[in-house]
């Protein structure tokens, strides 16, 4: 068996190639921002798999450009790419908290997932009460297989967005409150792009990387009201969201990635349209709910999250409370 306890956490071959693959690709996308001796800022998490994906991202862009190749030089940065860690609040009434994880665990026991498991247990041919919704599958061989597997696929998919939207996503407010340490920082270095471009200044960071985890963008994702649907996902009502918004899979899949993209405009009708922004959710254009369009000014941008901007602080959305109260009460 070629893999080993030590390779835990670590980044797989196929996900060094994604990462390098994804620089070259974003290279040629915006080739202006990835010239030779342009400032590449690369932060990451302290994780030995996101260290790994920034120096395989920085190593797809070539020899050509001086961007150095050594994991020492990347930024550990966990206050902002596992902020989720550093949020009191969210580890003791989510993360560490079973009641938390109520829908799931009620999926897990509702007709739905019995049925997956009855259709395992008769192809495995054990009694179903041996089997648990972590149970793996066996390759289908006939046309009926094909379908069962593909319904229970479905449930499966469902009992996995659960657990995200609970977790990671809309279920509680403090899963997205607590990415706004990342937002904020986000727009930092927006304003000081813009700023530094009004006084005619050389962009000090023009291509800023941070490397982080699945659970750092989805909460982002939602802070931003990204694929979010009007009914929550809950155990009772998995029918109903066949069309959901919300699937992780296709939101955050291996190699996910967020790009803002930040334009200086000439010859444009008025002032506030001198800057604007695209934002790009794994290479795709993201509408803005704003105005249901791809493209932003920068002012309206920031108008729109002004909430966020100027009222979340992480900090305080973080704080235990300091009542007596039960963590279901909280949240």
């Amino acid at each position: 068996m070629w893999y080993e306890e030590s390779l835990d956490g670590r980044l797989a071959p196929q996900g060094r190639r994604d990462m390098e693959q994804l620089a070259r690709r974003m290279a040629a996308r915006f080739p202006a921002l990835f010239a030779a001796r342009r400032r590449l800022a690369l932060a990451s998490s302290s994780k030995h798999r996101c260290l790994q994906s920034g120096a395989a991202f920085r190593r797809g862009l070539g020899p050509t450009l001086d961007f150095g190749g050594d994991e020492v030089e990347v930024e550990v940065n966990d206050s902002l790419m596992r902020f989720f860690d550093h949020c009191a609040k969210f580890v003791a009434l989510v993360e560490e908290n079973d009641a938390a994880m109520c829908q799931v665990n009620a999926f897990k026991e509702g007709p739905e997932m019995k049925k997956v498991l009855e259709k395992v247990a008769s192809a495995l041919c054990l009694p179903v009460e041996e089997l648990n919704a972590g149970v793996a599958f066996v390759k289908p061989l006939t046309t009926q297989h094909i379908n069962d597997l593909k319904k229970s696929s479905q449930v499966l998919e469902y009992l996995n967005d659960l657990k995200q939207y609970w977790k990671r996503g809309y279920g509680y407010d403090i899963n997205s409150r607590s990415s706004c340490i990342l937002f904020q920082d986000i727009f930092q270095h927006l304003d000081k792009a813009v700023e530094e471009s009004k006084s005619s200044k050389p962009i000090s960071s023009p291509l800023i990387v941070q490397v982080g985890h699945a659970e750092t963008l989805q909460p982002l994702l939602a802070l931003m009201g990204y694929f979010k649907d009007d009914e929550p996902l809950l155990a009772s009502n998995y029918a109903r969201h066949a069309e959901r918004k919300f699937r992780s899979g296709r939101i955050v899949p291996y190699a996910a990635n967020l790009v803002f993209v930040l334009y200086h405009c000439d010859h444009v009708n008025a002032s506030q349209e001198e800057y604007q922004v695209q934002l790009l959710l794994n290479e795709k254009l993201l509408s803005f709910h704003h105005s249901n369009e791809t493209t932003s000014t920068y002012m309206d941008l920031k108008h729109y999250y002004r909430d966020i901007l100027e009222n979340c602080h992480f900090k305080e959305e973080c704080e235990l409370p300091k009542v007596n109260v039960t963590a279901v009460d909280e949240l």
